[in-house]
């Protein structure tokens, strides 16, 4: 099942309201990598893992 990272989700001062989905490790990489350019975050293990525990199942748009 594809899941998703919402930044909607947490508050931030940008107000970042970018949603990335798709397989579980690619969100994973990407809302990473998108912690770290965007809101400062240094990429370490307990980051990704942190990431991997906010991530929702996507729900089809045909639902």
């Amino acid at each position: 099942m594809r899941k998703v990272a919402d930044c909607r989700q947490f508050p931030s001062e940008s107000n970042c309201t970018l949603t990335i989905s798709g397989e579980e490790e690619e969100v994973v990489r990407a809302a990473t990598e998108h912690a770290c350019s965007v809101h400062g975050h240094s990429d370490s293990p307990e980051l990704r893992e942190q990431v991997r525990s906010t991530l929702t199942d996507e729900v089809p748009q045909h639902a």
